[in-house]
Parts: C-alpha cells; sequence; structure tokens
C-alpha cells in the first residue's frame, strides 16, 4: 500500500476526471491509472466505473471512500501529532525534497549554515515531487525544495507559502567522454545508428521537464533504459551505456574532470531553478534564522 494511492483514489473521486485528478496530483495520466489499478489491485476489486462519462465509482468504491479518507486523515494526524512533540530546544527543521536536489545541493548548503547556526537540526524527507508538496501542505515539513520550471510547475498555492528562488541549474545531453570519441555521438547528427537513451520516468518530474521541452524536437535516440532517480541513470551513464539529460549540479565534478562530455549546444539544453516554499509566519527563532539565510 502506497499512501499516495489514497491521495489518487480521493482526488478521482472528488473530481470524477482522470485527466483532471491527473493535472491535480502533477502526474502524467498514464502514471495516474497505473497507480489507480495498484489500488484496486490491493483492494482485489473495481473502485471506479471507466465505462461511464463522467467516471463514476463502483459499490466497492462507494465503501472504501470513507475508509481511505479516514486513514488519510488518521496518518496526517498522528504525525503531525508526533511532530508537535518534537518540539523544543531541538526541534528539527524538515525538508521534503526531491532526491538528486538533496544529494547534489541541500546536504552541502545545510552543513554551510550549520556553522552560522550551532542549534540547528534538521531532517530531510525525500520522495517524489506530489508527495513532497503534499507533506508541506499537511504540515509534515517546514520547508519544500523542488525543481522549478515554466512547463511542469508543483502543484503550491503561493498565495499560502513564501517561495524564494535559491539556484539556477541546467538540464544537459551529457554521455562519458570516452564512448563519444569513439562512437562520435551528437545530437545535432540526424543521421547514423541511434544514440542509446537513459530516460527518466515520464511520470517524474525530470522526465516530464524533458518530454514538454526538449524532446520535442527530433531526437535521433532509442531509449534503452528508463528510471526516475538521477543518480541511478548516472551510474550507468558514467559505464558509457548511453547518454541522458542530467543536473550540471549532479555532474559538476564529472565535467570538470572531463569524465562526461555534453552531446548537444544550448538548443538541448533546459533551465531550472532550485525553489524552497515555507510558511515563515510559523517558525520558531531557529527556523526563521535558516530561511532568512538560506
Amino acid at each position: 500500500m502506497d499512501l499516495n494511492w489514497l491521495r489518487d483514489f480521493e482526488c478521482l473521486a472528488r473530481t470524477l476526471n482522470f485527466t483532471r485528478a491527473s493535472d491535480e496530483r502533477n502526474i502524467t495520466q498514464s502514471a495516474f491509472s497505473r497507480r489507480i489499478k495498484a489500488l484496486e489491485s490491493w483492494v482485489g476489486l473495481p473502485l471506479v466505473n471507466r465505462a461511464t462519462y463522467p467516471v463514476q465509482l463502483t459499490e466497492a468504491g462507494q465503501q472504501f471512500l470513507p475508509v481511505a479518507l479516514a486513514a488519510i486523515s488518521q496518518l496526517s494526524e498522528s504525525r503531525q501529532s508526533l511532530r508537535d512533540a518534537d518540539r523544543g530546544d531541538s526541534r528539527f527543521i524538515r525538508f521534503s525534497v526531491l532526491h538528486t536536489i538533496a544529494v547534489n545541493y541541500l546536504a552541502a548548503r545545510i552543513e554551510e549554515l550549520q556553522l552560522q547556526i550551532p542549534d540547528l537540526r534538521t531532517r530531510v524527507l525525500s520522495d517524489s515531487l506530489s508527495t513532497c508538496c503534499d507533506l508541506l501542505v499537511e504540515g509534515a515539513v517546514d520547508i519544500l525544495l523542488c525543481y522549478y520550471h515554466h512547463s511542469v510547475s508543483p502543484m503550491i498555492d503561493e498565495a499560502a507559502f513564501e517561495r524564494k528562488d535559491l539556484l539556477k541549474d541546467r538540464l544537459v545531453p551529457v554521455a562519458a567522454a570516452e564512448t563519444v570519441r569513439t562512437m562520435g555521438w551528437n545530437l545535432a547528427r540526424p543521421d547514423g545508428p541511434p544514440i542509446p537513451y537513459l530516460a527518466y520516468d515520464r511520470s517524474s518530474f525530470l522526465g516530464m521537464v524533458v518530454e514538454n521541452t526538449i524532446d520535442r524536437k527530433p531526437l535521433n535516440a532509442e531509449t534503452i533504459y528508463v528510471d526516475s532517480l538521477v543518480e541511478t541513470i548516472k551510474r550507468r551513464l558514467m559505464t558509457g551505456s548511453g547518454f541522458a539529460w542530467m543536473p550540471e549540479t549532479a555532474i559538476s565534478v564529472e565535467l570538470d574532470a572531463g569524465l562526461l562530455v555534453p552531446i548537444g549546444d544550448s538548443t538541448w539544453c533546459a533551465t531550472l531553478t532550485i525553489s524552497a516554499f515555507s510558511n515563515p509566519t510559523i517558525f520558531d527563532q531557529t527556523a526563521r534564522q535558516f530561511w532568512d539565510r538560506f
């Protein structure tokens, strides 16, 4: 069972529309449909009648909906109670953050700020964009860190949260330098054998950015591997298996060392912003110090 499945089901029960529900949950419709089917498989019965328009809940779906709502509410309340009990001199500032930002940006930034704020205690939760947003909205974390892009923005009410843009990053098509020299890979060349492509799952944030911007251009490539995690794709990349779009913050060391090289010019790149969202009005003194210096 994945709590996101229950949130997806609640959203679908409210909208009765797969397209609107997937947009609200900030994932592709195909990924949203898979998660609803996964929930139905877990329950063992169809929860949604897809043959009607708009879709309707089956009898089992109507019976399961209040159970799902209660589970979401009780889990959120329990998490909030534990969070409240942890308040005091040693209260942790909680972050929800995309995995690659946690690894390649946040860890080093927290280390810098701990030198300036000795009482700083932090707890980082890495997950998908939709879950990270849910954690902030539900009050389970203090600060959300995510990528921000004009074509794929987080489902956050910016009237309720303060946004702070921290760093510009770029998605760059790269491959192992030795393989590029041997194979002559170049995205500007439409001829020749297709270039092996290590792709992001289209339900992930970076997958949606690539799909909505970069790979709408003609691409002489063949997808050989799909994953949601930057670090996993990076491991395949370093072995010379293919090329991938990577955030520069994730490969800066390898670029400087010449181990990875771009295989396309700036027209094949996308600019991202690492942004933070929070509600500073509820911060204690330590959290306010952190946010002001962040």
